[in-house]
C-alpha cells in the first residue's frame, strides 16, 4: 500500500504543476507573450497531472475548444485508473 500512497502524491503533485501551467499559459496568451507549448501541457496530463490538467481548463477557460485535451484528459484519467487498480489487485 506504500506504492499507492507514493502514486496519489505523485498524481496530486503533477496535478498542481499542471494546473499551474495552465494558468501561466493563460496569463500569457492574454498578454499575447511566449506561450507554453501545447505538447508540454498535454504531456503533463499525460503523465499524471489529468485532474489538474481538466480544472486549469475549466477554471482558466482555456484550450476549451481543442476537443484533444478533453480526449488526453479522458485517456490519461483510464490509464492512470489501470496503474491505480494494477497496484491494488496486484
Amino acid at each position: 500500500m506504500d506504492t499507492l500512497k507514493y502514486i496519489i502524491i505523485y498524481l496530486a503533485a503533477m496535478s498542481v504543476v499542471t494546473f499551474t501551467l495552465f494558468g501561466v499559459d493563460k496569463h500569457k496568451a492574454k498578454a499575447h507573450k511566449w506561450r507554453i507549448p501545447e505538447k508540454a501541457l498535454l504531456g503533463l496530463s499525460l503523465l499524471g497531472g489529468f485532474a489538474g490538467g481538466f480544472l486549469g481548463m475549466e477554471f482558466f477557460r482555456h484550450k476549451t475548444k481543442h476537443w484533444y485535451f478533453y480526449a488526453v484528459v479522458i485517456v490519461s484519467l483510464v490509464l492512470w485508473v489501470g496503474v491505480i487498480y494494477k497496484v491494488v489487485v496486484g
